[in-house]
């Protein structure tokens, strides 16, 4: 299994009525991706690069799903930051 299959495996996982996420291949390693579902956001996506020796961590399911949680917290967070309500 490759370290992107291994990413969207875990990302099966997750579904979330108002993010989209996904996975592709860099030269850096496999970038996740955090898309709101909501139009016409001034930040259309969130995106971090998984280094290669995290992916292949015993303990990658468990700290992806806490990366996963920590990285959509910091996009609501910019979201919000970035668009406050008036």
């Amino acid at each position: 299994m490759t370290s992107l299959e291994r990413v969207r495996d875990e990302l099966v996982k997750y579904e979330h009525p108002f993010f989209d996420f996904q996975a592709r291949e860099t030269k850096e390693g496999v970038q996740l991706l955090i898309r709101s579902k909501i139009a016409n956001v001034l930040s259309p996506q969130y995106t971090i690069t998984l280094a290669e020796r995290d992916l292949q961590s015993s303990q990658f399911t468990w700290s992806f799903q806490k990366l996963l949680y920590d990285c959509l917290t910091d996009y609501v967070v910019e979201l919000f930051t970035k668009n406050p309500r008036t």
